[in-house]
């Protein structure tokens, strides 16, 4: 089956959203917490109503940035940065922005919400998930050349998370994403993504990032992002010996940490997804018990689950439900077609 005919972006954003659905009233609980609240993992319901937080928020923020940006042109770091801008100062400024937002993503975009250029309004110390959580459009839109798509996921990261560690992580992110939209193996995943991060390791993107690199303290631009992969292969080891020796009623957090850093999350979400890669909804749930950032964690499982396996991954009765739905749908259908 085609890529088109999986509707793999449909079931990616879906699959985010149901697990940034399914973790929200989990985050900040432990797991013994999560199984009296919940009950057992394996049969956690999708709450009612099945409300997001800002993961799905500021990832339908950035796909709409995307989509204006394309209307407009070939995809390139001036035409990105303006509606990505606006689209977050938009969500910054919002009613809705009130699901638990990132300290990072605040901070930043009110700075965004001024005359500021963006390096100095990104939070350069700052490695939190905020950015990579919400990067899976960038594995789903379909024309982009390698540059276009890790360019421009590291760009909307650096516009509030500008240390290399974010940087290198949404890259990474959403060329998972975009491998499993195309049809990779989940068997043979890690190592394709391992040697991605070993070719890209001192692999600055200056047409995209300027001269970001010189608001940290780093030698030269090979170094500063050099930090960045390093961090994310460190988190794609452990996410091999996690894997070498599976323990899937063992909190995943315990092997790849926490996920309220860019390398965590991403490398926790991988393991869950990996552990069950034809059971998307067991995926969900063990992402959505843990005792670190349960909602991102799901949320990127989701995107991991949906881009390999569609949309006819998720149960009607859940995708029907899911907060934003409609906006979903409609992302999708315009990156599936």
């Amino acid at each position: 089956m085609n890529r088109a005919a999986k509707q793999t972006a449909t079931g990616a954003l879906i699959g985010l959203a149901l697990g940034d659905a399914l973790g929200f009233p989990t985050e900040f609980n432990d797991v013994p917490a999560i199984l009296a609240k919940c009950g057992p993992w394996r049969e956690m319901a999708l709450p009612r109503p099945a409300i997001v937080t800002d993961d799905t928020q500021m990832t339908l923020a950035l796909g709409r940035g995307i989509r204006t940006a394309m209307d407009r042109g070939l995809l390139g770091p001036a035409g990105l940065e303006g509606p990505v801008r606006a689209e977050f100062v938009d969500w910054y400024h919002s009613p809705e922005n009130n699901r638990a937002p990132g300290r990072t993503c605040l901070v930043a975009c009110a700075r965004l919400d001024s005359a500021m250029p963006w390096r100095q309004a990104s939070q350069i110390d700052s490695k939190g998930c905020g950015a990579n959580m919400r990067v899976a459009p960038l594995g789903l839109v379909p024309g982009l050349s390698e540059e276009q798509r890790a360019g421009a996921a590291q760009l909307q990261s650096a516009l509030t998370h500008g240390h290399p560690t974010a940087l290198a992580a949404c890259d990474l992110t959403a060329r998972a994403v975009y491998l499993l939209a195309q049809g990779a193996d989940p068997a043979g995943l890690v190592g394709r993504l391992r040697s991605y991060a070993l070719e890209n390791r001192t692999r600055y993107h200056e047409r995209w990032l300027g001269d970001l690199w010189t608001h940290a303290q780093d030698r030269d631009p090979g170094h500063f992002i050099a930090r960045g992969w390093d961090d994310c292969l460190d988190a794609l080891d452990r996410v091999l010996k996690a894997l070498r020796d599976p323990s899937p009623e063992t909190d995943p957090c315990l092997a790849t940490g926490d996920g309220w850093v860019a390398e965590e999350a991403f490398a926790t979400a991988l393991v869950c997804f990996l552990l069950f890669p034809g059971e998307p909804l067991t995926a969900l749930r063990r992402a959505a018990c843990t005792q670190g950032d349960s909602d991102s964690i799901a949320c990127l499982t989701g995107a991991f689950a949906g881009a390999h396996l569609g949309a006819a991954a998720w149960p009607k009765e859940w995708a029907e439900r899911i907060e934003y739905r409609g906006e979903l749908l409609t992302l999708g259908a315009l990156w599936d077609a």
